[in-house]
């Protein structure tokens, strides 16, 4: 009872200091002064709104009685969602993350809030209030682990979304955890978190789990597209997915076509890019349609070029290039693999790379549907960092040293193992023409890998 009688100590003390009357508070503050009374008195709960008048007549800071209002809500009665409701959501506008945290811990044996608890979640999510959405969403988890609901699979789903960030390998950690939870998805839900989890997977290069997660998408598509045709659903206010189905379809071909590219596969890579230009089947004749088509099918033609100069076909890198010139927003996809394919082939693209100077490092690829998430354009970064490095150091130019660094210090910040390992590898290979400087740097940023390797060395062992 400490923490409710702080609240009125407290107000009854203001009042004394500053002679004040329960009448003229009330007219202050804006609340009744018979229910000031009973307020002061204990024989009547606080409201939100009565607590944020109280705060502000005495001129406190807004979250001042929080922690208290906690003792207030679970102490003074049975717990109240008329009044626990608007204090979480003004807790998450105020970042009081703690005392969501301890409502959401005083309520967790109770099954009978976790569906208040997921909308107000939900509500979160929607005004991008990630943090604290997630503090519900893992209450609403551990209350439900035994439920194999759908709500479990979407809290799950939430937090796998909120979760993902620069880290490249923090990313798979959760995007392992969540997939167990994905088939209890609504399939309309299940469309969007596979594509993300193939994106998340695909930056982890884990190109198998990929093709397994786009051919899943692909088929789930394929049926619920063939379903909405049919039955004219999609068409009367039902729910949809994020995207129109359609997309996910393309989108699954996509990705297995760049599955076969990261494969060698190359004929196989452009037969899917052929699937995705080919809109001939989709019956919506919208303007979204229409863009979401011609999307689809400027990419076709983009990595239909990517594919043939990897399998080889040199003779086309001058098409290729002149494309380049006119869609700029291809040009750092371009770079990457020419610079792959000049190694592959040894092919001299000197003056390629100063056509293109001002896209070197990187230029952020933006469509019409934005652009590709950041944890992939820095991992692609760093991968064309070390690719162009190889590219120089081959002709004898001491600035690769320069670039295996850049490329090593990136993939430290987003922890991307593959391109770690071969930053490493490309220096020690080329060490003996670095300079002390240069050497210097190294060992910092392989002190840094060390370091790294412990924190999860250590974090797995705890975990255990």
């Amino acid at each position: 009872m400490i923490s409710i009688l702080t609240i009125r100590e407290e107000m009854t003390d203001y009042l004394r200091t500053h002679r004040l009357t329960i009448t003229q508070f009330s007219k202050i503050s804006g609340i009744n002064s018979g229910t000031l009374s009973r307020i002061l008195s204990g024989s009547k709960p606080i409201s939100m709104e009565q607590l944020e008048r109280i705060t502000f007549a005495m001129g406190l800071e807004e979250s001042h009685f929080f922690s208290s209002y906690i003792d207030e809500c679970f102490s003074f009665s049975a717990p109240n969602w008329r009044r626990l409701r608007p204090f979480l959501l003004r807790c998450a506008e105020l970042n009081r993350l703690d005392c969501i945290e301890q409502v959401v811990d005083n309520l967790l044996d109770n099954l009978a809030y976790a569906p208040s608890l997921f909308e107000v979640a939900e509500e979160l999510f929607e005004q991008k209030k990630y943090e604290a959405a997630a503090l519900l969403y893992k209450g609403v988890s551990a209350s439900e682990k035994y439920q194999h609901s759908e709500r479990l699979a979407l809290c799950q789903y939430r937090l796998f979304v909120t979760t993902l960030g620069g880290d490249l390998d923090a990313n798979l950690e959760a995007a392992i955890l969540f997939e167990a939870y994905v088939d209890r998805l609504d399939e309309l839900d299940q469309l969007e978190a596979l594509r993300r989890l193939a994106h998340v997977f695909g930056a982890a290069h884990k190109w198998k789990k990929v093709e397994q997660l786009a051919r899943k998408l692909h088929k789930i598509a394929t049926i619920q597209y063939k379903y909405e045709v049919n039955s004219g659903a999609g068409n009367q206010g039902e729910r949809r997915p994020k995207k129109p189905v359609y997309y996910y379809i393309f989108y699954a071909l996509l990705t297995l076509s760049v599955v076969c590219e990261e494969c060698g596969q190359y004929e196989q890579a452009m037969h899917y890019a052929a699937l995705y230009a080919d809109s001939s089947w989709v019956r919506e004749d919208t303007e979204e349609s229409k863009q979401i088509i011609r999307q689809f099918q400027e990419w076709a033609v983009a990595n239909t070029y990517i594919y043939r100069l990897l399998a080889g076909d040199m003779k086309m890198l001058t098409e290729y290039v002149n494309y380049l010139n006119c869609h700029e927003e291809e040009v750092f996809t371009g770079l990457c693999s020419i610079v792959q394919a000049a190694n592959l082939y040894g092919h001299n693209i000197d003056d390629i790379l100063e056509r293109f100077s001002s896209f070197v490092p990187y230029s952020i690829h933006q469509s019409e549907f934005g652009g590709y998430s950041k944890p992939i354009i820095m991992d692609q970064t760093a991968q064309f960092l070390s690719d162009l490095a190889a590219y120089q150091l081959h002709n004898n130019r001491h600035e690769g040293i320069s670039l295996i660094l850049q490329g090593l210090d990136l993939s430290i910040k987003i922890n991307s193992e593959k391109n770690i390992i071969r930053c490493m590898a490309l220096f020690e290979k080329y060490r003996g023409i670095s300079e002390d400087k240069e050497k210097e740097k190294f060992k910092s940023l392989v002190n840094e890998v060390e370091r790294l390797n412990e924190e999860k060395n250590n974090f797995f062992v705890s975990s255990i």
